[in-house]
């Protein structure tokens, strides 16, 4: 049996992967979806801890596919280099990932990082980013902008000043990169940059809630494919 863990980008929580969860269990699969913790002072490290647990509840022979949505895409290779013998497959969906030493500063552009540490300065607790509006997640429409606004929470800025931590063992396990379309960052270079297969899925950057229902097909598909060294 396949296992997804399905770990949330910045200022979400589990929720994101509502939608998804239901038509994976459809198809046979189980999941994890850990909770990343918003309301302390946690950074990129703890945020890894947190994955590194969830993977070690889950049997030694079940197969494990490790997505990371945004921001957790640094988190996900940080846990699963922590685990590789663990992981069978990473997924990022429009996920930020570089190698060791880079974080959210060194990927993201300058304004975003200069934007993020005023928020959380001048309105924020000087801990804390206030969570953006729906549109920045590129979710416009009024039924899902008011369902995704009241859960929103305010995202600790040590998540985003941190660099991975990395030895490299995350470089053995083979991953996918789906890229959202119209794009906003360039998250399909960042999953070429490390070799990654990269395919594009249109819809809007929180594309788990618009489009849930394709998105769970290429999850499927990577776990039934050959891609890599081992077959997920």
């Amino acid at each position: 049996m396949t296992t997804f863990v399905l770990v949330h980008g910045a200022w979400h929580g589990p929720w994101a992967w509502e939608r998804v969860v239901p038509l994976l269990h459809a198809a046979g699969a189980r999941t994890l979806t850990p909770d990343l913790g918003a309301d302390g002072d946690f950074g990129l490290h703890d945020h890894a801890e947190a994955v590194v647990a969830a993977l070690d509840t889950v049997a030694a022979q079940e197969e494990i596919v490790l997505v990371g949505h945004s921001y957790a895409g640094l988190v996900v290779r940080e846990a699963a280099d922590a685990r590789p013998d663990a992981v069978g497959h990473l997924v990022l969906v429009d996920g930020w990932a570089g190698t060791d030493g880079e974080g959210m500063a060194s990927l993201a552009p300058g304004s975003f990082v200069q934007a993020v540490r005023t928020a959380a300065e001048t309105r924020g607790d000087g801990r804390r980013i206030p969570a953006p509006p729906p549109a920045a997640f590129g979710i416009t429409d009024t039924e899902n902008a008011a369902w995704l606004a009241p859960r929103l929470l305010p995202q600790p800025l040590r998540t985003f000043t941190e660099s991975t931590r990395l030895t490299g063992a995350v470089d053995g396990i083979p991953g996918t990169a789906l890229y959202c379309r119209p794009q906003t960052y360039p998250f399909d270079r960042f999953g070429e940059a490390l070799g990654y297969r990269t395919l594009a899925l249109d819809g809007p950057h929180d594309v788990m809630l618009t489009h849930p229902e394709p998105l769970a097909r290429l999850l499927l598909e990577v776990r039934s494919s050959q891609n890599g060294k081992r077959e997920v």
